[in-house]
C-alpha cells in the first residue's frame, strides 16, 4: 500500500499533463470534486453526498458536513467527530436520517447521529439553516440537516447498482455498494458499507491515536402502485469499533439497529396536495472502555449504555388557492437510556437513567403576494418530558413554542431571491446537559436537574441569492438573542455542569463564483461567527475563527483538476474551562491561524466510470483546529492542555461504478 502511494502523486502529475481532447458527454457519476456547497435558495443548501469531495471524501456525516460553509467539526481521533453549525452544537443542530431521528448512547458522545452515517448511501443532503422552519424537530436554533435517498416509481422493470473504493494514506479503506431493482409496481433497494484507518500521522509525523472500523447494512421494500403512491418498509444494522485521542476511553461496540415503515400518497385532490406519514425503532448498544484497543497497565474499566428510540410524523400538504399552500401535521419520539458497566457487564442487569417523551403538533403556510413576492411563517408546539431514573422517577415538563416568519423577494428575470426573516425556537435541555446537573457545590450558580431553564432563541436571518450571466454569489447573515443558554463548565478533566447565561451570536456565510472561461469556474467561501456570554460579560465558548476558502476547477465532463485554499485566522476569543458539548467541546486558550493547500484530479473514462484523486494539506503542515478539547495524555493518563493535531499530508484515490 506505501508503494501505491509514493506513486500516486506521480499518477495525478501525469494525468494533469493529458491534452484534453475529448468532447464533453452526459455523464451518470458526479461532476467536479465538490469543494465547497453553495447556497441555491433562501437559508438552503443541498448537496450530493455522492460526489467525490475535498478535503478526503468523507466516510461519516461530520466529515461530509464540513465541506458546506458554516460548518466545523470537533475532532476525536479518526471518526465520530460532533458537527458544529455557526458556533452551535449538540442538540441545537437537528440531524434526520431518511425521516428518523437518532441518539447516540455514549454518555460522552462518542457517538453523535454523524457516526451512523456514511453519506454514500444517501442521494440527497440538505441544510436548514436557523430558526425558519417547523416541520422538522423541535429547538434546532442552529438549523436542520435532513440525509434523504430518493424514491421513484420504476416506468419499466429493470435494476442498476453502483459503488465505490475509496484507498487513502494511513490505511484509509472504504467500501460501497448499492443495488436497486423492481418494476412499477415494486421495488427493493440494499446497500452495504465498510469505513476503516488505521492511525494518522500529523505534519510533524507524530502518530495520533486514531484507528476506526465501521460497517453498515440497510435494505428497504416498496410498494408503487400507481405514480402517486409509495409504501416503503426499511431496516438496517451497523457496528464499529474507533479509537479516540482526545479521552480515556475507546468504543468497541457501536451496534445499531433501526426499522422504518414510510407512506406517501400525492396529488389526492385538487385541496390535498400530499398525504405523508412515518414511524421508525432504533436501538443503539455501545460499548466503551480503556483496555481493547489501548495498552493498560492500570484498573480496567468498561461502560454499557444503550438507547431505544420510537418516533413517528404525519403531515397534509394543503393547497386551498394556487397563492397559498399549507402544511399541517404531528410527530412524537420516545427515547430511554439505560447504562450498566464492568468487565462482566453483559451477565449484568440494566439499569434506568433518563427517558424522554415528546409529542408535537406545527403548521407552516406560503402564500404567494405576486409572481416574484411571497410571505413564509410557521408554529409548532412540543409537549417534553423527562424522567430521571436515578433520583427515583422524578419527572420535568414543559410545553415549548417555536415559530418564524419570513419575506421573500425575487430579483427581475430570476437572477435570485432576497430575504428577510424573524425565527424562535425553544430547546428543552438533552440527555448529556441533564446528566451534568446537581453539582452546586463546586460550581455554586450550577443548575440542578429541577431548575435547569430550556434555551430560548430568537433570531434575524436576512440574506441574498444573486446570479448573473458568468457570476453567482450568495450571502446569509444572521443576528441571535439567546436566554437561558446552556453552557458547561469544567470542574476537573473528566467531569463538568451545566448552568444558563444569556448570549449574543451573529455571523454570516458568503460565496462567490465565477465561471471566467469554458469548462473553468474560480470561487471563494466565508464563515464569520461571533459569539458572547452577556451574564458573565465574556466570550462565549467554542466559537469557531474566521474561516476562508479559495478554490478554482477545471471540468470538460472528461477530466477535472482542482486546487482549494483553506484560509483559517486566529481566534483570541475564549473561556477557558467553558464549552457547549459534554465531553466533547472545552475552550483551551488562543489558537494560531493557519492554511492548507488541497489538489485533486479526475478522469471519466465513460458515462458509467469516474477516478478521482487527490492530496490534502500538500506541504504537511502541523496545526489544530481551535473547536475541541485538549487530547489524551496516554503516559500521564489524563487530559492535556494541548488540541488535537489534525492530519498531515495525505493521499487518496477513489474510483466509483454506476451501471444500469
Amino acid at each position: 500500500m506505501n508503494r501505491i502511494f509514493k506513486r500516486l502523486p506521480l499518477a495525478v502529475a501525469v494525468s494533469m499533463a493529458l491534452p484534453v481532447l475529448a468532447q464533453a458527454q452526459e455523464t451518470r457519476l458526479g461532476s467536479v470534486v465538490v469543494t465547497a456547497p453553495v447556497t441555491e435558495a433562501p437559508l438552503t443548501v443541498t448537496t450530493d453526498p455522492k460526489a467525490p469531495r475535498q478535503p478526503l471524501p468523507a466516510h461519516d456525516g461530520a466529515d461530509m458536513l464540513k465541506s458546506i460553509p458554516g460548518f466545523s467539526v470537533i475532532r476525536k481521533g479518526g471518526t465520530d467527530g460532533d458537527p458544529v453549525f455557526r458556533g452551535m452544537s449538540g442538540s441545537r443542530l437537528g440531524i434526520l436520517l431518511d425521516g428518523q431521528e437518532i441518539h447516540g448512547g455514549c454518555g460522552g458522545r462518542m457517538d453523535p447521529p454523524t457516526a451512523y452515517i456514511y453519506p454514500e448511501a444517501y442521494d440527497r443532503v440538505t441544510v436548514l439553516k436557523g430558526p425558519q422552519s417547523v416541520l422538522y424537530l423541535p429547538g434546532s436554533s442552529a438549523g436542520v440537516v435532513l440525509f434523504e435517498r430518493d424514491i421513484q416509481r420504476m416506468s419499466e422493470p429493470g435494476w442498476s447498482a453502483q459503488g465505490s473504493l475509496t484507498f487513502g494514506s494511513f490505511g484509509r479503506n472504504d467500501q460501497y455498494l448499492e443495488a436497486r431493482g423492481g418494476n412499477p409496481d415494486f421495488y427493493a433497494r440494499a446497500n452495504a458499507t465498510r469505513s476503516d484507518s488505521d492511525n494518522y500521522e500529523d505534519g510533524d509525523g507524530k502518530e495520533v491515536h486514531s484507528f476506526y472500523t465501521r460497517w453498515s447494512t440497510s435494505a428497504a421494500l416498496g410498494w408503487t402502485p400507481d405514480d402517486h403512491t409509495l409504501i416503503e418498509l426499511s431496516a438496517g444494522r451497523s457496528d464499529g469499533e474507533a479509537a479516540y485521542a482526545d479521552r480515556a476511553m475507546d468504543g468497541t461496540k457501536f451496534e445499531r439497529e433501526n426499522v422504518g415503515l414510510k407512506f406517501e400518497k400525492r396529488n389526492v385532490s385538487a385541496l390535498v396536495n400530499k398525504v405523508e406519514a412515518n414511524v421508525y425503532y432504533s436501538y443503539i448498544d455501545h460499548v466503551m472502555d480503556n483496555y481493547s484497543l489501548r495498552a493498560n497497565k492500570g484498573m480496567k474499566m468498561l461502560n454499557n449504555p444503550d438507547r431505544e428510540t420510537k418516533g413517528g410524523r404525519v403531515a397534509v400538504t394543503l393547497t386551498p388557492t394556487e397563492s397559498v399552500q399549507v402544511v399541517l401535521g404531528a410527530d412524537m419520539k420516545t427515547d430511554e437510556h439505560t447504562f450498566r458497566d464492568g468487565t462482566n457487564y453483559y451477565s449484568k442487569p440494566r439499569t434506568g437513567d433518563l427517558s424522554f417523551d415528546r409529542y408535537g403538533v406545527f403548521g407552516e403556510a406560503t402564500y404567494a403576494l405576486d409572481d416574484v413576492r411571497r410571505v413564509i411563517g410557521g408554529l409548532r408546539l412540543d409537549d417534553h418530558e423527562v424522567t430521571n431514573d436515578k433520583m427515583g422517577g422524578v419527572k420535568e415538563s414543559e410545553t415549548l413554542p417555536s415559530g418564524f416568519l419570513r419575506f421573500e423577494q425575487d430579483y427581475a428575470g430570476g437572477a435570485g431571491t432576497w430575504y428577510a426573516g424573524l425565527g424562535h425556537a425553544e430547546r428543552f435541555p438533552d440527555y448529556w446537559e441533564y446528566m451534568r446537573t446537581g453539582n452546586t457545590i463546586v460550581v455554586p450558580d450550577a443548575r440542578t436537574f429541577d431548575t435547569l431553564d430550556s434555551e430560548k432563541t430568537t433570531q434575524l436571518d436576512i440574506g441574498a441569492n444573486w446570479t448573473h450571466g458568468e457570476w453567482s454569489a450568495s450571502v446569509s447573515g444572521f443576528y441571535s438573542k439567546v436566554d437561558d443558554y446552556i453552557l458547561l463548565r469544567w470542574v476537573s478533566d473528566k467531569a463538568a455542569n451545566v448552568r444558563n447565561v444569556d448570549a449574543t451570536v451573529y455571523g454570516l456565510e458568503g460565496d462567490l463564483a465565477w465561471r471566467f472561461a469554458p469548462n473553468w469556474q474560480a470561487y471563494g467561501t466565508l464563515a464569520w461567527v461571533r459569539g458572547s456570554n452577556d451574564t458573565d460579560d465574556k466570550p462565549l465558548a467554542q466559537q469557531p475563527p474566521l474561516e476562508a476558502k479559495l478554490g478554482v476547477e477545471y471540468d470538460n465532463r472528461v477530466f477535472s483538476y482542482g486546487a482549494l485554499l483553506r484560509m483559517v485566522s486566529e481566534q483570541d476569543r475564549y473561556d477557558i474551562g467553558s464549552g457547549s458539548i459534554v465531553a466533547n467541546g472545552q475552550d483551551l486558550g488562543p489558537t494560531g491561524g493557519f492554511a492548507t493547500l488541497a489538489l485533486n484530479a479526475g478522469w471519466r473514462p465513460n458515462k458509467t466510470t469516474l477516478l478521482t484523486a487527490g492530496v490534502d494539506n500538500v506541504f504537511d503542515r502541523t496545526y489544530r483546529e481551535h473547536l475541541g478539547k485538549g487530547g489524551w495524555d496516554f503516559g500521564s493518563a489524563k487530559v492535556t492542555d494541548l488540541r488535537i493535531n489534525e492530519p498531515g499530508r495525505t493521499f487518496w484515490l477513489k474510483a466509483q461504478v454506476a451501471l444500469d
